[in-house]
């Protein structure tokens, strides 16, 4: 059988603030590549690897080097504001971006194909969860960017709707490490938790910092304030420490703990491929999935043309390491899997509710706006652990 080739781009930030997660999402990307090009299938894919280390300007430019090749699909980005600058390059030159990450939704474009939570399967989900079980006076801390601005919007409405309140919301640059007038401000509020949204050394640098300073004051802070995100995963455990690793609460679609075949035999490949490291993220496996959607997709179309390939994607569904995993045919983002967890001292999450099935994605928030009580919808997600 004779196979087609076709060239794809690969760009994620294997240095910079963020690189850990970043240097996951390639594994991940890598891992299914080499597993689509040794299967026994019609096409191979010839990956273009390109690192940005986290320079918006880099983005650009890769980013138009990449299409104006002749390269069609990339996969690629982990922050919103890199994917918001490589967007009007694909939209220029009608490739088609796979973005393999958790975002603030809000966003249509023609030439992006989104295998990461939407904010209904990973914002609602968490306020749900915090508002029943933690309480409902929130601080708001996030790196100064649309990620952290848009979710602690969308998180102010919908824990208002339940009848919460968010006491203060802080930003730093992205990288700042110096939280001293923050952790100051947390701790004179009180709050019953704080929902995080720092990314990278940032983010590290937090919750070290915090653990710290709730131990100096006699504060449980695991228990008494716990930190919850949507963006922590196990990479960024190990890097956080042993002093700071547990407690935290993590809302995503995967964790690595998960029971079942396919996450095994996911976990054997990574950990076989990359013995050293970054362990498996929620944004590693999205962008597995990215690769093994985009395969399957230029084999179905044929053609690695933009129209063609969107009209062959939301023919897929893929048996993935989360579960099952298809594209919603009116906005090109995944159904997924949403899940809550809690860190452990072993750098893994105890899985604590997982929702019955696959969620169909809401980007814009139509069918679940934070603006209407989430007490009136049906409960998204079952028990696992108390």
């Amino acid at each position: 059988m004779t196979r087609t080739t076709f060239r794809i781009g690969v760009m994620f930030s294997t240095t910079g603030s963020y690189s850990v997660v970043a240097r996951s999402m390639l594994n991940g990307a890598q891992l299914a590549l080499a597993e689509v090009n040794a299967a026994d299938g019609p096409i191979t894919l010839e990956p273009v690897v390109v690192n940005p280390s986290g320079d918006l300007a880099q983005y650009r430019a890769l980013a138009r080097e990449l299409l104006s090749s002749g390269i069609r699909q990339v996969v690629g980005c982990y922050t919103s504001s890199s994917r918001k600058e490589v967007i009007p390059c694909f939209e220029k030159f009608d490739g088609l971006l796979w973005y393999p990450s958790h975002y603030e939704g809000f966003e249509s474009s023609d030439n992006v194909i989104y295998t990461g939570a939407a904010p209904n399967q990973h914002v609602l989900p968490l306020v749900d969860f915090l508002a029943s079980r933690t309480g409902k006076r929130a601080f708001c801390v996030g790196s100064n960017y649309i990620w952290a601005w848009e979710n602690n919007r969308i998180f102010r409405e919908a824990l208002s709707a339940r009848g919460g309140v968010v006491l203060s919301e802080r930003y730093l640059s992205i990288g700042d490490t110096e939280f001293d007038q923050v952790i100051a401000a947390i701790l004179d509020q009180r709050p019953n938790f704080v929902f995080n949204n720092l990314i990278g050394t940032s983010a590290y640098a937090f919750f070290r910092a915090f653990r710290a300073a709730c131990r100096a004051a006699g504060i449980d802070q695991a228990k008494e304030i716990p930190v919850a995100s949507c963006t922590l995963s196990e990479p960024e455990l190990q890097e956080i420490g042993a002093e700071a690793v547990d407690g935290h609460l993590s809302s995503s679609v995967y964790f690595s703990s998960l029971s079942s075949s396919e996450n095994a035999a996911f976990m054997q490949a990574y950990s076989n491929a990359f013995p050293n490291g970054p362990v498996v993220s929620a944004d590693a496996e999205a962008s597995y999935i990215a690769v093994k959607l985009l395969a399957a997709t230029l084999a179905q179309a044929g053609s690695d043309e933009s129209r063609l390939v969107r009209c062959a994607v939301a023919n897929q569904r893929l048996l993935a390491p989360q579960g099952e995993v298809r594209i919603d045919p009116q906005t090109f983002h995944a159904w997924l899997t949403p899940r809550i967890g809690r860190s452990c001292a072993d750098g893994q999450f105890e899985l604590l509710l997982e929702a019955r099935q696959p969620i169909a994605p809401d980007p814009y928030l139509v069918q679940s706006s934070p603006r209407f009580a989430t007490a009136m919808r049906p409960p998204l997600l079952r028990m696992v652990k108390s």
